[in-house]
């Protein structure tokens, strides 16, 4: 006949006396009071292992720390455990492994994975701008934060002094990129969801605002400033250059000789420097071809073409020709990236194809067999059309500034 034990009363296991050995008090199910020589009390559970049936404790807790009431309620839930074929210490090892890793992934530990992966689809000086941003606006209240307890109320409030500042287009930015960051944890199995999808919608939208550029008839003017401005060589080249080539300030400013054909007169941008990811090839004017030759001397011992001022193996800054445009007068007026947008004007007032210019300008087609097949047979369209800008150009520098042949014309060449 199996032997039945009386379960503990409160006053037992509170007057549960210290003695030379450490013994047990057992309450039943498998639930025992050890008590230990030197007073201590701990709860300990005794069962039969799935599978091997080997004998196993686990500990509970400290009395009083944990009550007998407690007690028993771990008790009952490692038999409904042991029901299933699960080893409760098994279990509470996985929890507790399962745990100290949520913690250890927090929101900056999670956005540096995150920003890996992005940091190929983006320029450096892009995936540098993000990874700031966040640093600035976003880990010093949250970036500790575990991933899984980063919710949208404490990120509304963390970046609500940015909105109070009027700074929208940062807002749009850091959701945005928080929201990626989310999407990036749901997909390794971090997150169930994406708690912040909707937080765009707690702050206001900013207005959209095209940036600055100069007028076709303005053109002049701009090549005047340029040739009398006290500014460094190599930052009136890298200007010329940008204009020239109708590329982007950090491609421009990035520029590296080895991208350079000079048999095939092409500059081709490789793909991780390309904001959309994919390379692209400029076909070189002789005035481009020029400028080259004008920083030939200056830094062809070099891996850049433009380098910086006071660190000649890197690339000068992409916002050099920013700020030289600002300090000319042209603040307000035009920036670097501006000077697309009027090679732009330009090109498309003179008829040429739109879909050359679009090309030329490295705007991703949505249209795959499309893309393709400009990608192939634009590039001498694109030479003829960049020659003709570089041609106008000049005339707008040497004071021969006419207007240009007409459209039927245009369309009928290029």
């Amino acid at each position: 006949m199996a032997r039945t034990t009386r379960p503990l009363t409160n006053t037992e296991v509170k007057q549960a006396r210290a003695k030379n050995k450490e013994y047990n008090l057992a309450d039943g199910g498998g639930l025992a009071l050890r008590i230990k020589p030197n007073g201590s009390k701990l709860w300990v559970f005794n069962y039969s292992r799935p599978h091997t049936k080997r004998r196993a404790n686990i500990s509970f807790g400290l009395y009083p720390d944990l009550t007998l009431a407690e007690a028993r309620k771990k008790r009952d839930s490692a038999r409904e455990l042991l029901a299933k074929d699960i080893d409760p210490k098994e279990q509470r090892d996985r929890e507790k492994s399962q745990n100290q890793e949520a913690h250890s992934n927090t929101l900056e530990h999670v956005a540096a994975n995150w920003l890996g992966v992005k940091q190929t689809e983006v320029t450096p000086n892009y995936a540098e701008d993000i990874w700031r941003s966040l640093q600035l606006h976003v880990f010093p209240t949250l970036g500790k934060l575990p991933i899984h307890k980063v919710t949208a109320p404490k990120t509304i409030e963390a970046i609500k002094p940015i909105a109070a500042k009027g700074n929208l287009e940062t807002i749009r930015r850091l959701c945005q990129r928080l929201n990626e960051v989310m999407t990036y944890a749901v997909n390794t199995g971090l997150l169930e969801a994406n708690p912040l999808s909707g937080i765009k919608k707690a702050f206001q939208s900013p207005e959209k605002r095209h940036m600055p550029a100069l007028k076709p008839a303005e053109l002049p003017e701009l090549m005047a400033t340029i040739r009398e401005a006290s500014i460094k060589r190599t930052t009136r080249r890298l200007i010329e250059w940008q204009l020239h080539t109708m590329s982007r300030p950090s491609e421009a400013a990035g520029t590296r000789w080895d991208e350079i054909d000079f048999d095939s007169a092409q500059w081709t941008i490789p793909a991780e420097r390309m904001k959309k990811g994919r390379s692209h090839t400029i076909p070189l004017t002789r005035q481009a071809l020029e400028i080259l030759e004008a920083m030939r001397p200056i830094s062809s011992h070099r891996e850049y073409v433009f380098t910086g001022d006071r660190n000649y193996t890197q690339s000068i800054n992409e916002q050099t020709a920013n700020m030289a445009l600002k300090r000319m007068g042209f603040g307000g007026r035009t920036v670097a990236h501006g000077l697309r947008a009027l090679a732009s004007t330009t090109l498309n007032e003179q008829g040429f194809d739109p879909d050359v210019i679009e090309a030329a300008l490295a705007h991703v087609d949505s249209n795959e067999v499309r893309r393709a097949y400009n990608r192939a047979e634009y590039l001498e369209r694109r030479r003829v059309m960049l020659n003709w800008w570089s041609e106008h150009i000049d005339k707008s520098t040497k004071g021969d500034f006419k207007p240009a042949i007409g459209t039927t014309t245009l369309r009928a060449i290029i």
